[in-house]
């Protein structure tokens, strides 16, 4: 008899309360265990996704697949290599859970603690990232938290092959499998959203439209960023020849990320010169540059115009918008109404201007002389990453391991009372006396 989503649930329901008190150095030891079986298997999961690939190379050419998408599914050792990189990077963090965030004495033998828990069962919703199947599985493994995970069917041989291996670490480690569930089929997404019951929090990782889907098809919560809209804007006093460098590689270095530049925004003082020796750059890397009215009068009519309607567009590709602006507050004002809140960084020699740049653009990261290709947990130092989020409750920007972290209060007495604290003639009084606050 087939098991269905709600009985995975059920059974991941069970894990979670497992794993929120499973010791560090179990924890660890699977993680090691998982990136091990990575390598140890990369001929077999390369075959898996050579096979994925191929069957994708066929939407693409019938137009139902994006490149950017294929280049995200391919595995090559390398990748896989980085992956097992990551797993490791997360077991070297710090356990997150049952850390201590504030302690208050409340009377003699009567002590209130605000503790880091896991939130339980985590449902993600994956696009044909396999990179995305490995950073979720291991984050949360350490946050002590179930997942349940349903990749994008393009990587469906690739998804089953690396939780195999994953499973089989858990089963060496006699963690239960259900900590990690392969959610499997198109209709089983519908279903797995109502489980509100069960599933404790959703992560979308994907673009925007499959986080439009799940914030629309759920009342659990949403962990996720919607669009990844990041602007440069290259500030008057700018180091020119560091523009053009924080440009290239936030443009060429993944252009199909979320956190590649789509948008170049130029100080006019320094469009005159700047504007042609940066399409010449650009294009000389295959990057088909697009424009305002400005922009193509000092580079060529070649240039494709923006119209306005365009400006908040999430290209994914080797493609760049570039748009002249008369200053700061013209640059704020562009990104405040064509942003998405994703990441977006000032070029300038001025630090009154990057103060106040870096202070009033309203995105989870705000950069200074720093490519936008930083925005990510594993440059952060978060070993992997959850997502971005965009939002501004709970998390926000690249989420590590707190991001799957809530907190409980813990109060621990000896046999205390309320009532004798109450009334004017209250034998006792609360001291809130205040302990620990990290």
């Amino acid at each position: 008899m087939t098991r269905s989503i709600l009985d995975d649930a059920i059974l991941a329901k069970a894990a979670s309360r497992i794993l929120a008190r499973l010791d560090s150095n179990v924890k660890n030891e699977v993680l090691q265990l998982m990136a091990a079986g990575l390598e140890q298997c990369s001929e077999g999961l390369l075959g898996e996704n050579q096979q994925d690939v191929q069957s994708a190379r066929q939407r693409v050419s019938a137009g139902l697949l994006s490149s950017a998408a294929l280049e995200r599914l391919t595995l090559n050792a390398d990748k896989l290599s980085q992956m097992a990189v990551g797993i490791r990077a997360v077991a070297a963090l710090e356990d997150p859970v049952a850390r201590i965030l504030l302690r208050s004495e409340l009377d003699d033998n009567l002590e209130l603690k605000k503790i880091t828990c896991p939130f339980g069962v985590v449902a993600a919703i994956v696009e044909a990232r396999p990179d995305a199947v490995a950073q979720l599985s291991a984050l949360a493994l350490k946050s002590g938290n179930a997942l349940m995970i349903k990749a994008g069917e393009e990587i469906s041989r690739t998804t089953d092959a690396m939780l195999a291996v994953f499973r089989n670490a858990l089963e060496t480690t006699h963690i239960p499998i259900h900590a990690i569930t392969n959610v499997q089929g198109r209709e089983a997404v519908h279903e797995l959203l109502g489980l509100r019951e069960y599933v404790d929090l959703v992560v979308p990782r994907g673009g925007a439209e499959l986080v439009r889907f799940v914030s629309s098809n759920t009342t659990i919560p949403v962990l996720g960023h919607s669009d990844g809209v990041c602007h440069i804007y290259v500030e008057a006093s700018a180091d020119q020849e560091m523009a053009i460098a924080l440009i290239l590689d936030s443009k060429i270095q993944a252009p199909s990320t979320c956190n590649a530049v789509e948008t170049v925004l130029l100080d006019q003082a320094i469009a005159n010169d700047f504007v042609p020796q940066l399409v010449e750059r650009l294009r000389a890397y295959g990057v088909k540059v697009r424009g305002c009215e400005a922009t193509r009068a000092l580079a060529g009519p070649k240039i494709e115009a923006v119209s306005d309607t365009e400006w908040h567009t999430e290209y994914s590709d080797l493609t760049l918008a570039v748009r002249v602006v008369s200053g700061v507050d013209a640059a704020l004002e562009h990104i405040e109404r064509f942003g998405s809140h994703h990441t977006d960084s000032i070029v300038t020699r001025d630090e009154r201007v990057a103060d106040r740049f870096l202070r009033e653009v309203d995105s989870a990261g705000v950069f200074h002389n720093v490519s936008t290709r930083f925005s990510d947990g594993y440059r952060y130092g978060f070993g992997a990453e959850v997502g971005i989020s965009t939002g501004k409750l709970h998390a926000r920007g690249p989420v590590g391991l707190d991001g799957l972290l809530t907190y409980k209060y813990v109060l621990s007495g000896a046999g205390h009372c309320v009532s004798e604290y109450v009334g004017p003639r209250a034998p006792r009084s609360l001291r809130h006396q205040l302990a620990v606050q990290v």
